[in-house]
Protein backbone atom coordinates (compact mmCIF):
# COMPACT_ATOMS: atom_id res chain seq x y z
CA UNK A 1 0.00 0.00 0.00
CA UNK A 2 1.71 3.35 -1.26
CA UNK A 3 1.51 6.17 1.48
CA UNK A 4 -1.10 8.06 -0.91
CA UNK A 5 -3.32 4.72 -0.17
CA UNK A 6 -2.77 5.37 3.35
CA UNK A 7 -3.45 8.80 3.97
CA UNK A 8 -6.62 8.54 1.72
CA UNK A 9 -8.36 5.77 3.11
CA UNK A 10 -10.90 6.18 5.48
CA UNK A 11 -10.92 2.84 7.99
CA UNK A 12 -14.04 4.72 9.46
CA UNK A 13 -15.90 4.49 6.59
CA UNK A 14 -15.09 1.12 6.00
CA UNK A 15 -16.17 -0.29 9.60
CA UNK A 16 -19.25 2.30 9.13
CA UNK A 17 -18.38 3.78 12.54
CA UNK A 18 -18.51 7.37 13.09
CA UNK A 19 -15.07 8.70 14.16
CA UNK A 20 -15.44 9.12 17.93
CA UNK A 21 -16.51 5.66 17.94
CA UNK A 22 -15.57 4.02 21.24
CA UNK A 23 -13.17 0.87 21.09
CA UNK A 24 -16.41 -1.55 21.98
CA UNK A 25 -18.26 -0.33 18.88
CA UNK A 26 -15.12 -0.55 16.51
CA UNK A 27 -14.97 -4.13 17.90
CA UNK A 28 -18.94 -5.11 17.60
CA UNK A 29 -19.09 -3.05 14.19
CA UNK A 30 -15.83 -5.76 12.77
CA UNK A 31 -17.39 -8.76 13.66
CA UNK A 32 -20.04 -8.11 12.57
CA UNK A 33 -18.64 -7.28 8.82
CA UNK A 34 -16.14 -9.94 9.01
CA UNK A 35 -18.89 -12.79 9.90
CA UNK A 36 -20.71 -11.41 6.66
CA UNK A 37 -17.99 -11.05 4.12
CA UNK A 38 -15.28 -13.81 5.77
CA UNK A 39 -14.01 -15.76 2.35
CA UNK A 40 -15.64 -18.92 3.90
CA UNK A 41 -18.86 -17.92 3.66
CA UNK A 42 -18.67 -16.66 0.34
CA UNK A 43 -16.51 -18.69 -1.84
CA UNK A 44 -15.18 -17.83 -5.17
CA UNK A 45 -16.43 -14.61 -4.22
CA UNK A 46 -13.44 -12.19 -5.19
CA UNK A 47 -15.69 -9.00 -3.99
CA UNK A 48 -16.06 -10.48 -0.99
CA UNK A 49 -12.16 -11.24 -0.06
CA UNK A 50 -11.42 -7.91 -1.37
CA UNK A 51 -14.12 -6.57 1.35
CA UNK A 52 -12.82 -8.78 4.09
CA UNK A 53 -9.18 -7.75 3.65
CA UNK A 54 -9.84 -4.09 3.74
CA UNK A 55 -12.41 -4.83 6.92
CA UNK A 56 -9.39 -7.01 8.52
CA UNK A 57 -7.14 -3.76 7.49
CA UNK A 58 -9.16 -1.24 9.54
CA UNK A 59 -9.57 -3.40 12.48
CA UNK A 60 -5.67 -3.86 12.58
CA UNK A 61 -5.58 0.08 12.72
CA UNK A 62 -8.63 1.14 14.43
CA UNK A 63 -8.42 -1.74 16.99
CA UNK A 64 -5.38 -0.68 18.20
CA UNK A 65 -5.59 1.85 20.39
CA UNK A 66 -1.44 3.17 19.95
CA UNK A 67 -2.41 2.80 16.04
CA UNK A 68 -5.41 4.35 16.31
CA UNK A 69 -4.09 7.03 17.74
CA UNK A 70 -1.30 7.46 14.89
CA UNK A 71 -3.84 7.41 11.93
CA UNK A 72 -5.97 9.74 13.10
CA UNK A 73 -3.04 12.53 13.81
CA UNK A 74 -1.81 11.57 10.37
CA UNK A 75 -4.70 12.18 8.79
CA UNK A 76 -5.16 15.41 10.50
CA UNK A 77 -2.08 15.82 9.50
CA UNK A 78 -2.53 15.66 6.29
CA UNK A 79 -5.60 16.91 5.91
CA UNK A 80 -8.12 13.73 5.48
CA UNK A 81 -6.44 12.68 2.72
CA UNK A 82 -4.83 15.52 0.76
CA UNK A 83 -1.57 17.59 1.94
CA UNK A 84 -1.85 20.64 2.87
CA UNK A 85 -0.21 23.84 0.92
CA UNK A 86 2.42 25.53 3.01
CA UNK A 87 2.42 28.73 3.34
CA UNK A 88 3.65 29.40 -0.36
CA UNK A 89 1.30 28.00 -1.60
CA UNK A 90 1.55 24.97 -4.02
CA UNK A 91 5.51 24.78 -3.43
CA UNK A 92 5.55 25.97 0.28
CA UNK A 93 7.68 23.85 2.61
CA UNK A 94 6.95 21.64 5.49
CA UNK A 95 9.77 22.33 8.59
CA UNK A 96 8.34 20.45 11.40
CA UNK A 97 9.92 16.19 12.54
CA UNK A 98 8.06 13.31 11.47
CA UNK A 99 10.19 11.72 14.20
CA UNK A 100 8.90 13.63 17.00
CA UNK A 101 5.28 13.25 15.84
CA UNK A 102 5.25 9.32 15.46
CA UNK A 103 7.80 8.32 17.42
CA UNK A 104 9.86 7.29 14.11
CA UNK A 105 12.99 9.04 15.10
CA UNK A 106 12.99 10.69 11.50
CA UNK A 107 15.93 13.41 10.99
CA UNK A 108 14.57 16.65 10.69
CA UNK A 109 15.04 19.26 8.40
CA UNK A 110 12.77 20.70 5.73
CA UNK A 111 12.91 19.76 2.31
CA UNK A 112 12.90 21.69 -0.76
CA UNK A 113 9.92 22.97 -2.15
CA UNK A 114 7.52 21.48 -4.89
CA UNK A 115 4.25 20.69 -6.37
CA UNK A 116 3.36 18.99 -2.80
CA UNK A 117 5.85 19.96 -0.61
CA UNK A 118 9.52 18.05 0.04
CA UNK A 119 10.30 16.40 3.18
CA UNK A 120 14.01 15.69 4.93
CA UNK A 121 15.62 13.17 6.31
CA UNK A 122 15.11 8.90 6.66
CA UNK A 123 13.44 7.54 3.73
CA UNK A 124 10.49 9.82 3.23
CA UNK A 125 6.52 8.64 4.36
CA UNK A 126 6.87 5.06 3.07
CA UNK A 127 9.18 4.43 5.65
CA UNK A 128 7.35 6.36 8.77
CA UNK A 129 4.02 4.48 7.80
CA UNK A 130 5.57 1.38 6.59
CA UNK A 131 7.41 1.58 10.58
CA UNK A 132 4.22 2.56 12.11
CA UNK A 133 1.96 -0.51 10.46
CA UNK A 134 4.62 -3.17 10.11
CA UNK A 135 3.49 -2.83 6.49
CA UNK A 136 6.92 -1.96 4.95
CA UNK A 137 4.41 -0.19 2.35
CA UNK A 138 3.24 -2.98 0.47
CA UNK A 139 -0.53 -3.10 2.71
CA UNK A 140 -2.31 -5.94 4.42
CA UNK A 141 -3.09 -8.90 2.24
CA UNK A 142 -4.36 -12.19 4.09
CA UNK A 143 -4.18 -14.67 1.55
CA UNK A 144 -6.07 -17.66 0.67
CA UNK A 145 -4.88 -20.89 1.83
CA UNK A 146 -4.98 -24.17 -0.13
CA UNK A 147 -6.77 -27.56 1.11
CA UNK A 148 -4.70 -30.58 1.85
CA UNK A 149 -4.36 -33.45 0.01
CA UNK A 150 -5.79 -36.91 0.98
CA UNK A 151 -4.92 -40.49 0.21
CA UNK A 152 -7.65 -43.04 0.52
CA UNK A 153 -7.37 -46.82 -0.95
CA UNK A 154 -10.32 -48.90 -2.62
CA UNK A 155 -10.28 -52.89 -3.46
CA UNK A 156 -12.04 -53.33 -6.27
CA UNK A 157 -13.29 -56.53 -8.08
CA UNK A 158 -11.44 -57.96 -11.40
CA UNK A 159 -14.70 -56.53 -13.47
CA UNK A 160 -14.75 -53.55 -11.86
CA UNK A 161 -10.96 -52.71 -12.39
CA UNK A 162 -11.58 -53.63 -15.99
CA UNK A 163 -14.86 -51.80 -16.52
CA UNK A 164 -14.44 -48.88 -14.14
CA UNK A 165 -16.73 -48.41 -11.50
CA UNK A 166 -18.24 -46.23 -9.01
CA UNK A 167 -17.08 -46.55 -5.30
CA UNK A 168 -18.32 -45.01 -1.83
CA UNK A 169 -15.10 -43.84 -0.04
CA UNK A 170 -15.42 -42.62 3.84
CA UNK A 171 -13.04 -40.00 4.12
CA UNK A 172 -11.23 -37.71 7.09
CA UNK A 173 -10.04 -34.25 6.19
CA UNK A 174 -9.04 -31.09 8.11
CA UNK A 175 -12.31 -28.25 7.26
CA UNK A 176 -13.15 -24.89 8.46
CA UNK A 177 -13.91 -25.37 11.85
CA UNK A 178 -18.03 -24.86 12.25
CA UNK A 179 -17.79 -23.06 15.40
CA UNK A 180 -15.53 -20.64 14.74
CA UNK A 181 -16.83 -20.01 10.88
CA UNK A 182 -13.30 -21.24 10.35
CA UNK A 183 -12.23 -18.13 11.78
CA UNK A 184 -9.75 -19.27 14.79
CA UNK A 185 -11.56 -17.39 17.01
CA UNK A 186 -14.50 -17.85 19.25
CA UNK A 187 -15.65 -14.52 18.35
CA UNK A 188 -14.93 -14.70 14.99
CA UNK A 189 -12.58 -11.84 15.28
CA UNK A 190 -9.06 -12.91 14.24
CA UNK A 191 -6.26 -9.65 13.30
CA UNK A 192 -4.32 -10.09 10.95
CA UNK A 193 -0.78 -11.77 11.88
CA UNK A 194 2.04 -9.54 12.84
CA UNK A 195 4.43 -10.72 12.16
CA UNK A 196 4.17 -12.30 8.05
CA UNK A 197 1.15 -9.25 7.33
CA UNK A 198 -0.97 -11.77 6.74
CA UNK A 199 0.75 -13.22 3.72
CA UNK A 200 0.77 -16.63 6.27
CA UNK A 201 4.91 -16.42 4.54
CA UNK A 202 8.16 -15.07 5.83
CA UNK A 203 11.57 -14.76 3.95
CA UNK A 204 14.65 -15.11 4.77
CA UNK A 205 17.99 -14.33 3.24
CA UNK A 206 20.49 -17.31 2.16
CA UNK A 207 23.36 -15.18 0.85
CA UNK A 208 24.38 -14.12 -2.57
CA UNK A 209 21.01 -11.88 -2.95
CA UNK A 210 18.91 -14.76 -2.80
CA UNK A 211 15.82 -15.27 0.21
CA UNK A 212 13.94 -18.07 0.95
CA UNK A 213 10.37 -18.14 2.00
CA UNK A 214 8.97 -20.50 4.76
CA UNK A 215 5.51 -20.58 6.06
CA UNK A 216 5.13 -18.35 9.06
CA UNK A 217 5.51 -19.72 12.39
CA UNK A 218 3.45 -17.41 14.50
CA UNK A 219 0.54 -17.99 12.98
CA UNK A 220 1.02 -21.50 11.20
CA UNK A 221 0.83 -20.15 7.69
CA UNK A 222 -2.87 -18.77 8.09
CA UNK A 223 -2.14 -14.94 8.15
CA UNK A 224 -4.47 -14.92 10.75
CA UNK A 225 -4.31 -15.22 14.26
CA UNK A 226 -6.92 -15.71 16.99
CA UNK A 227 -7.71 -13.02 19.68
CA UNK A 228 -9.65 -15.26 21.72
CA UNK A 229 -8.97 -18.93 20.48
CA UNK A 230 -11.72 -21.26 19.64
CA UNK A 231 -11.84 -23.77 22.05
CA UNK A 232 -12.98 -26.85 19.45
CA UNK A 233 -9.91 -25.97 16.75
CA UNK A 234 -7.50 -24.12 19.07
CA UNK A 235 -7.36 -21.47 17.08
CA UNK A 236 -6.58 -23.05 14.21
CA UNK A 237 -9.65 -22.38 12.02
CA UNK A 238 -9.63 -26.39 11.17
CA UNK A 239 -11.14 -29.12 12.34
CA UNK A 240 -11.65 -32.94 11.36
CA UNK A 241 -14.45 -33.71 9.10
CA UNK A 242 -15.47 -36.95 7.93
CA UNK A 243 -18.01 -37.37 4.94
CA UNK A 244 -18.59 -40.20 2.24
CA UNK A 245 -17.91 -39.01 -0.79
CA UNK A 246 -19.36 -41.04 -4.76
CA UNK A 247 -15.66 -41.90 -6.21
CA UNK A 248 -15.79 -42.34 -10.49
CA UNK A 249 -13.11 -45.04 -10.51
CA UNK A 250 -11.75 -45.03 -14.45
CA UNK A 251 -11.78 -48.03 -16.53
CA UNK A 252 -8.64 -49.80 -17.01
CA UNK A 253 -7.65 -49.03 -13.91
CA UNK A 254 -4.52 -51.79 -12.31
CA UNK A 255 -3.87 -53.32 -9.32
CA UNK A 256 -1.20 -50.91 -7.56
CA UNK A 257 -2.09 -47.93 -9.37
CA UNK A 258 -2.52 -44.75 -7.95
CA UNK A 259 -5.41 -42.08 -9.54
CA UNK A 260 -5.38 -37.76 -8.43
CA UNK A 261 -8.83 -36.63 -8.37
CA UNK A 262 -8.33 -33.05 -8.32
CA UNK A 263 -10.62 -30.44 -6.06
CA UNK A 264 -11.84 -33.52 -4.06
CA UNK A 265 -9.36 -33.29 -1.21
CA UNK A 266 -9.54 -31.20 1.75
CA UNK A 267 -11.56 -27.63 1.69
CA UNK A 268 -9.53 -24.87 1.17
CA UNK A 269 -9.31 -21.72 3.44
CA UNK A 270 -10.41 -17.94 2.58
CA UNK A 271 -11.48 -18.86 -0.62
CA UNK A 272 -8.47 -20.66 -1.45
CA UNK A 273 -8.43 -23.84 -3.25
CA UNK A 274 -9.58 -27.69 -2.85
CA UNK A 275 -6.71 -29.95 -2.18
CA UNK A 276 -6.55 -33.14 -4.56
CA UNK A 277 -7.69 -36.64 -3.85
CA UNK A 278 -5.10 -39.64 -4.50
CA UNK A 279 -6.39 -43.00 -4.65
CA UNK A 280 -4.68 -45.99 -4.73
CA UNK A 281 -6.83 -48.79 -6.18
CA UNK A 282 -6.19 -52.51 -5.23
CA UNK A 283 -7.79 -55.49 -7.40
CA UNK A 284 -8.89 -58.58 -6.35
CA UNK A 285 -7.74 -62.15 -8.50
CA UNK A 286 -10.20 -63.52 -11.25
CA UNK A 287 -10.60 -67.20 -10.86
CA UNK A 288 -10.29 -67.37 -14.80
CA UNK A 289 -8.95 -64.55 -16.23
CA UNK A 290 -5.44 -62.68 -15.67
CA UNK A 291 -4.22 -59.54 -16.90
CA UNK A 292 -1.66 -58.07 -19.11
CA UNK A 293 -1.32 -54.65 -19.26
CA UNK A 294 -4.42 -53.73 -21.29
CA UNK A 295 -4.51 -57.14 -22.34
CA UNK A 296 -6.91 -60.05 -20.60
CA UNK A 297 -5.81 -63.65 -20.19
CA UNK A 298 -6.94 -66.72 -20.24
CA UNK A 299 -5.88 -70.53 -19.91
CA UNK A 300 -8.46 -73.16 -22.52
CA UNK A 301 -7.66 -76.67 -22.07
CA UNK A 302 -8.41 -78.34 -25.65
CA UNK A 303 -8.36 -82.27 -26.17
CA UNK A 304 -5.55 -84.18 -27.84
CA UNK A 305 -7.82 -84.80 -30.68
CA UNK A 306 -8.73 -81.02 -31.02
CA UNK A 307 -4.72 -80.22 -31.04
CA UNK A 308 -3.82 -82.74 -33.20
CA UNK A 309 -6.43 -82.40 -35.84
CA UNK A 310 -7.66 -78.79 -35.06
CA UNK A 311 -11.18 -77.67 -34.92
CA UNK A 312 -13.57 -74.86 -33.42
CA UNK A 313 -13.15 -74.12 -29.53
CA UNK A 314 -15.77 -71.81 -27.50
CA UNK A 315 -13.42 -69.60 -25.41
CA UNK A 316 -15.26 -67.42 -22.23
CA UNK A 317 -14.62 -63.69 -22.28
CA UNK A 318 -15.35 -60.99 -19.37
CA UNK A 319 -18.66 -60.00 -19.03
CA UNK A 320 -20.13 -61.11 -22.64
CA UNK A 321 -20.85 -63.64 -24.65
CA UNK A 322 -17.95 -66.94 -25.69
CA UNK A 323 -16.45 -65.99 -28.54
CA UNK A 324 -14.94 -69.45 -31.21
CA UNK A 325 -11.64 -69.52 -31.94
CA UNK A 326 -10.29 -71.91 -34.95
CA UNK A 327 -7.46 -74.07 -33.39
CA UNK A 328 -5.13 -74.89 -36.37
CA UNK A 329 -4.41 -78.50 -37.02
CA UNK A 330 -0.53 -79.78 -35.17
CA UNK A 331 -1.74 -76.85 -32.30
CA UNK A 332 1.08 -77.19 -29.83
CA UNK A 333 0.92 -77.62 -25.77
CA UNK A 334 1.08 -73.55 -24.68
CA UNK A 335 0.34 -72.03 -27.75
CA UNK A 336 -1.33 -68.80 -27.25
CA UNK A 337 -4.03 -67.21 -30.11
CA UNK A 338 -5.71 -63.81 -29.71
CA UNK A 339 -8.74 -62.49 -30.11
CA UNK A 340 -9.52 -58.98 -30.66
CA UNK A 341 -11.27 -56.48 -28.79
CA UNK A 342 -11.99 -58.48 -25.87
CA UNK A 343 -9.68 -56.95 -23.66
CA UNK A 344 -9.72 -54.12 -21.31
CA UNK A 345 -10.55 -50.64 -21.66
CA UNK A 346 -7.97 -48.19 -23.11
CA UNK A 347 -7.07 -44.12 -21.95
CA UNK A 348 -8.72 -44.03 -25.76
CA UNK A 349 -11.91 -45.81 -24.73
CA UNK A 350 -11.00 -48.47 -27.04
CA UNK A 351 -10.21 -51.84 -25.66
CA UNK A 352 -7.03 -54.44 -25.93
CA UNK A 353 -7.28 -58.15 -26.70
CA UNK A 354 -7.77 -61.82 -24.79
CA UNK A 355 -4.53 -63.35 -25.21
CA UNK A 356 -5.85 -67.34 -25.30
CA UNK A 357 -3.10 -69.92 -24.01
CA UNK A 358 -3.55 -73.36 -25.21
CA UNK A 359 -3.53 -76.37 -22.80
CA UNK A 360 -3.66 -80.01 -23.83
CA UNK A 361 -5.79 -81.88 -21.49
CA UNK A 362 -4.61 -85.40 -20.64
CA UNK A 363 -7.22 -87.46 -19.31
CA UNK A 364 -7.25 -89.04 -16.42
CA UNK A 365 -9.87 -92.15 -17.01
CA UNK A 366 -10.15 -94.20 -19.99
CA UNK A 367 -12.73 -96.15 -21.00
CA UNK A 368 -11.55 -99.25 -22.62
CA UNK A 369 -12.64 -98.45 -26.14
CA UNK A 370 -9.96 -94.87 -26.09
CA UNK A 371 -7.40 -96.90 -24.21
CA UNK A 372 -7.31 -99.32 -27.64
CA UNK A 373 -7.71 -96.56 -29.96
CA UNK A 374 -4.80 -95.56 -28.39
CA UNK A 375 -2.61 -98.62 -28.07
CA UNK A 376 -3.39 -98.57 -31.63
CA UNK A 377 -1.85 -95.24 -32.80
CA UNK A 378 0.84 -95.84 -30.67
CA UNK A 379 1.89 -98.68 -32.31
CA UNK A 380 1.07 -96.49 -36.06
CA UNK A 381 3.02 -94.51 -34.74
CA UNK A 382 5.95 -96.23 -33.02
CA UNK A 383 8.66 -94.80 -35.66
CA UNK A 384 8.49 -91.77 -34.95
CA UNK A 385 10.28 -90.62 -31.93
CA UNK A 386 9.61 -86.66 -30.65
CA UNK A 387 12.78 -86.69 -29.08
CA UNK A 388 15.36 -87.85 -31.22
CA UNK A 389 15.93 -83.85 -32.27
CA UNK A 390 16.39 -83.35 -28.38
CA UNK A 391 19.09 -85.71 -28.08
CA UNK A 392 20.92 -84.63 -31.52
CA UNK A 393 20.86 -81.06 -30.45
CA UNK A 394 22.46 -82.28 -26.26
CA UNK A 395 24.89 -83.85 -28.60
CA UNK A 396 25.91 -81.37 -30.87
CA UNK A 397 26.29 -78.32 -27.90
Amino acid sequence: MSTKDFVEKDYYKVLGVPKDATDAEVKKAYRKLAREFHPDANKGDAKAEERFKEISEANDVLGDPKKRKEYDEARALFGNGGFRPGPGGAGGNFNFDLGDLFGGGAQGGGGQGGAGGGFGGGGGLGDVFGGLFNRGGAGTRVQPRRGQDIESEVTLSFTEAVDGATVPLRMSSQAPCKACSGTGDKNGTPRVCPTCVGTGQVSRGSGGGFSLTDPCVDCKGRGLIAQDPCEVCKGSGRAKSAHTMQVRIPAGVSDGQRIRLRGKGGAGERGGPAGDLYVVVHVDAHPVFGRKGDNLTVTVPVTYPEATLGGEVKVPTLGGPPVTLKLPAGTPNGRTMRARGKGAVRKDGTRGDLLVTVEVAVPRDLGQEARDALEAYRKATADEDPRAELFQAAKGA
